[in-house]
């Protein structure tokens, strides 16, 4: 009685995000407010069906610090949430309407973890109608080693920043001789802002690329251009993929996008151009 279908051609909408909410402490998956990944793409310039040859792997790996429900003598339980969606699903599910889910849990009474999880498993799976792991993790294990970052930091160059709003022409390629160049670069510098509320969203974002070596001041001036730009942690991260992978042609290309949390919730989209491991360290500000 606890379970409805999605449907799948449900308009994109916010949802609640941007509104006033009571939080409910009664369980419902009609909470969550699923929207369709092809239309919050389009909402930024992303048509995948018509970048040719653009290859497209990964996952959205939330993590849930605030999570909580009743055992069968009514005695709170806690616990972490890390929860991995494969970016090929077809909806994403707006986070207010996920923390508002989550938060239905705190009252509900089940009978050990294992069926906690079998019933997020069950939900979020319709939700995002694909492919989900949920994993109710002891709150010990969250906290584990901030990342230690590989790689070379961007923010020490002294750039000049005119541009504020996506600005995918000043990414470019060294113009000296080509040469090969393996990379892994990353900013902590990076913001972009909730296309509902026009929050700030920080993050870390990580490039590694593989390819024809990148103008360090230009990819650098590129990523700090999203500060005034609105959209989705996910198709963030997947436009500037796309912007690197169509301006530069690295053979391999992938981009990491570490947010802050917020409300008990972080995001973190990972996108590659081939199957490899998806890292999932936290940093310091998570």
């Amino acid at each position: 009685m606890f379970y409805v279908s999605q449907d799948e051609e449900k308009s994109l909408s916010t949802g609640p995000l941007g509104l006033s909410a009571n939080y409910s402490e009664c369980y419902s998956v009609e909470l969550l407010h699923p929207m369709p990944r092809a239309e919050a793409r389009r909402a930024v310039g992303l048509d995948l069906g018509s970048d040719a040859g653009l290859a497209l792997l990964g996952k959205d790996l939330w993590t849930g610090y605030e999570f909580s429900w009743l055992d069968t003598k009514g005695k709170p339980l806690v616990a972490g949430l890390k929860i991995e969606v494969d970016c090929a699903t077809t909806n994403i599910v707006e986070s207010k309407s996920m923390k508002l889910y989550l938060n239905g849990f705190a009252q509900t009474q089940f009978v050990d973890a294992q069926a906690v999880s079998a019933r997020l498993n069950k939900d979020l799976t319709v939700a995002f109608a694909g492919e989900v792991v949920v994993k109710v993790i002891p709150i010990d294990e969250l906290a584990g080693q901030w990342a230690s970052m590989k790689g070379q930091c961007l923010d020490g160059l002294d750039i000049q920043v005119t541009e504020y709003q996506r600005a995918p022409e000043l990414l470019s390629l060294v113009s000296a001789s080509p040469q090969v160049a393996t990379e892994h670069l990353y900013t902590h510098l990076f913001r972009s802002l909730c296309p509902v509320t026009a929050q700030p969203d920080w993050a870390t974002v990580i490039v590694n690329y593989t390819g024809e070596a990148i103008d360090h001041e230009g990819l650098l001036g590129y990523l700090v251009s999203y500060r005034s730009h609105q959209a989705f942690h996910e198709t963030t991260i997947e436009r500037i993929y796309a912007d690197i992978m169509t301006c530069c042609q690295p053979t391999f290309l992938s981009v990491n996008g570490r947010f802050q949390r917020r409300g008990g919730l972080d995001i973190n989209p990972f996108r590659s151009s081939k199957v490899c491991t998806v890292p999932n360290e936290r940093m310091p500000r998570q």
